[in-house]
C-alpha cells in the first residue's frame, strides 16, 4: 500500500442533528452554500484536496501543514462573518481538527492513525475553533486523552473568533508583563430589564477607572461586553483576551438601595483572589465605586501615582440623578445609530441641566454632535460642528483631568482640520488614560489624516491589542492607513471584512472601489460602486471630500484617482 506524510484537515458541523431536526431543507441549503462559497473554495486556494465528504463533514489533505492551518483559520473567520447576523441557535458552526501524520492511500481515500487523530481533534474542538496537534504546531498548551488513541496527543488551540480577526491575529495574544485584567459585564439582578443600563454603566465605569491606572493593562469595554449573556469559562476568556485576571459580579438596584457583588479571578487557575459584597444606599454609589477599585488595586498589589489616586477620587458629579441620566445617554450613544445618537443628545442635555458642571456629560454631547456631523445626519453640519466645539471646550474647562474631555475636544479639532491641535489633545488623553482603546484608535485616525499613516498603523495596533474584539470601524481605519501607504491589497482585505460586519457602510465601499481601481480590477470597482449606490443613493463624493480632514488634499485625490481609473465618477 502507498503511504505518505500529509496534513489532514477534518471538519464537521457542531449540533448538526439538532439543526436538521429543526429545519432540514433550510439547513442543507445553507450548508451547501457555505461549502460552495467558502470551504471548498478555501481548500482549493490553499492547494488542498478534498478526500471525501459526509452529510456534515469534510476530510481534506494538504501537502503543507502551514497551508492547512491558514485554510482552517480563514474558514472559521469566514463563517464568523457569515454568521454575524444569524441568531445563535440557527448558526452553522464548524469544528476543525488538523494533524500531520502518516496515512495509507487507497485509491482516492486515506486511512490510518494520522486521519484518526485529526478526527478526534475535530471532535473535541469547540464550535468555531481549530485544534491542531503538536506535530503541526510545536507549542503545547494542553494535553488531552483521546478516545481509541493509545498515546496522549498534545494539542494547541486556536480560539473561535467572535468578530473575525485577521488570520495573523488568530492565535491568543500574549499576556502582558504588567497585571492585566478584563472586567466582564456585571449581571443585572434587579429583575427589571429597564435597569440594564445601570449595571452596564457601572461596569463601564469600573473599566474606565481601572484603565486610568498606568501600572495595569485593561481590556476595553467593547471586548469585555462581547461575553455578555454567554456562558464562557474564565480560563477561556483569559486566553482569548490575553489577560491574567478577570473581574465579574452582579448588581441589584431596588429603590434607593444597591447591592454589588464582585469577585476577582485568576484566569490561569480559575481561583478567586478576592470577593466581596457591598450593600449601600444609592446616594453612596460613588464611594462604593471607589471602594471596589481600591480593593482590586490592593489585590493586584499595584501602586498608584499621586495623580492617579487624586483623579480616581474625582467623580465629576455629586448628583446621583445626573449620573444615572448620563449612563442612559451613554448607552444610547454606544448604539452608533441615527436614532441612538438623537436620543443621546437629548438625554445628555438633561444631565447637564441637572448638573451644569458635569464634564463627561458635556464631553458626551460633544461626541454625539460629531457623530451627527461625520455621518451627515445634521440638518446644518457647520452649526453642529460649532456647537460640538463649544461643549468640548467647556468639558475641558470643567475637568482638565478627565480623558473623555480631551477626547471630545480633540475629535472636534480633528474634523476642523486642526490636526496638530487634535493630536495634542489626544496625547494628553492617552497620558491620563493609557488603556483607552478608543483613544488610541482616534490617535491613529488623526495621524493618518495628518499624513503619517505608518505611525497611524502603530497606534491602531495598540487599540486592537487593548480591544481584541474591536469594532468594524477599526478595520476601516486600518484600511485608510494602508491605502495612504499604497498597500492596496491589504486595504482590500480589511475593507471586505469591514463590509461583511457592517453591510450598510458606504464609506468602506467607496474606498474599496478606489482600491480596485488602483489594482486594475475595474469590473470589481464598478460592481462595488453599484453596491454603494444601492446602500446610499444620496452618496456624494464631494461631501466626503468636504468632510474628511486630510491635511494634504492630494491624499483624498488618491481616492478620486482610483475611482477614475475604473471609469467611475
Amino acid at each position: 500500500m502507498e503511504r505518505r506524510l500529509t496534513a489532514i484537515f477534518a471538519a464537521d458541523v457542531a449540533g448538526y442533528s439538532r439543526l436538521i431536526g429543526a429545519d432540514e431543507e433550510g439547513t442543507l441549503a445553507r450548508l451547501k452554500a457555505h461549502r460552495r462559497e467558502l470551504i471548498d473554495r478555501k481548500i482549493a486556494e490553499h492547494q488542498g484536496r478534498i478526500v471525501k465528504t459526509t452529510g456534515d463533514g469534510v476530510l481534506a489533505e494538504f501537502a503543507s501543514p502551514v497551508k492547512a492551518v491558514r485554510c482552517a483559520i480563514e474558514v472559521q473567520h469566514g463563517m464568523a462573518e457569515r454568521n454575524a447576523d444569524v441568531p445563535q441557535g440557527d448558526r452553522i458552526e464548524f469544528r476543525i481538527g488538523i494533524n500531520l501524520g502518516d496515512v495509507v492511500v487507497d485509491e482516492d481515500d486515506i486511512y490510518g492513525d494520522g486521519v484518526n487523530v485529526a478526527a478526534r481533534l475535530e471532535n473535541i474542538a469547540e464550535p468555531g475553533a481549530v485544534y491542531i496537534s503538536r506535530a503541526v504546531r510545536d507549542f503545547v498548551t494542553d494535553a488531552q486523552s483521546l478516545k481509541n488513541i493509545a498515546k496522549a496527543v498534545q494539542v494547541f488551540r486556536i480560539p473561535a473568533p467572535d468578530r473575525a480577526p485577521t488570520p495573523a491575529q488568530a492565535a491568543a495574544p500574549a499576556v502582558p508583563h504588567k497585571p492585566s485584567i478584563a472586567v466582564l459585564p456585571f449581571t443585572n439582578m434587579s429583575g427589571d430589564a429597564e435597569q440594564e443600563y445601570f449595571s452596564d454603566g457601572m461596569t463601564e465605569d469600573l473599566i474606565t477607572d481601572l484603565s486610568k491606572i498606568s501600572a495595569l493593562f485593561v481590556i476595553a469595554r467593547n471586548s469585555s461586553f462581547a461575553y455578555k449573556g454567554r456562558s464562557v469559562k474564565v480560563q477561556e476568556i483569559g486566553r482569548d483576551l490575553g489577560v491574567r485576571f478577570v473581574l465579574e459580579g452582579s448588581i441589584r438596584k431596588a429603590g434607593n438601595r444597591v447591592r454589588i457583588t464582585a469577585q476577582l479571578i485568576d484566569a490561569a487557575s480559575g481561583g478567586h483572589l478576592w470577593a466581596e459584597r457591598f450593600d449601600r444606599d444609592l446616594t453612596d454609589i460613588f464611594a462604593t465605586q471607589d471602594e471596589v477599585v481600591e480593593k482590586i488595586v490592593g489585590a493586584l498589589a499595584v501602586n498608584l501615582t499621586h495623580g492617579e489616586a487624586k483623579r480616581l477620587r474625582r467623580r465629576g458629579t455629586a448628583s446621583v440623578e445626573a449620573y444615572e441620566t448620563w449612563l442612559r445617554a451613554r448607552e444610547c450613544l454606544n448604539r452608533s445609530t441615527r436614532d441612538g445618537v438623537a436620543q443621546a443628545k437629548t438625554i445628555y442635555r438633561r444631565a447637564i441641566e441637572l448638573d451644569p458642571n458635569f464634564a463627561v456629560a458635556h464631553a458626551g454631547l460633544t461626541l454625539a454632535l460629531i457623530a451627527d456631523y461625520v455621518s451627515d445626519w445634521a440638518e446644518d453640519p457647520a452649526q453642529a460642528l460649532d456647537e460640538a466645539e463649544r461643549w468640548g471646550r467647556r468639558a475641558v474647562e470643567l475637568n482638565d483631568q478627565e480623558p473623555l474631555s480631551h477626547m471630545a475636544l480633540g475629535s472636534v479639532l480633528l474634523w476642523r482640520r486642526d490636526l496638530d491641535g487634535a493630536l495634542a489633545e489626544f496625547r494628553r488623553m492617552i497620558a491620563l488614560d493609557p488603556n483607552f482603546a478608543q483613544g488610541h484608535s482616534a490617535t491613529g485616525l488623526a495621524l493618518m489624516y495628518a499624513g503619517r499613516p505608518a505611525e497611524a498603523l502603530e497606534a491602531i495596533a495598540v487599540a486592537m491589542r487593548l480591544d481584541p474584539h474591536y469594532s468594524g470601524i477599526v478595520l476601516h481605519f486600518l484600511a485608510q492607513a494602508n491605502f495612504s501607504l499604497g498597500n492596496y491589497e491589504a486595504a482590500v482585505e480589511q475593507l471586505r471584512r469591514r463590509i461583511a460586519r457592517t453591510p450598510g457602510t458606504d464609506s468602506s465601499r467607496m474606498l474599496l472601489a478606489a482600491c480596485y481601481g488602483h489594482l486594475g480590477r475595474h469590473e470589481e470597482a464598478r460592481a462595488m460602486w453599484a453596491e454603494l449606490m444601492q446602500v446610499n443613493p444620496d452618496f456624494s463624493l464631494a461631501q466626503r471630500e468636504r468632510v474628511l480632514p486630510y491635511k494634504d488634499p492630494r491624499d483624498f485625490q488618491r481616492i478620486a484617482e482610483g475611482l477614475a481609473k475604473a471609469g467611475l465618477p
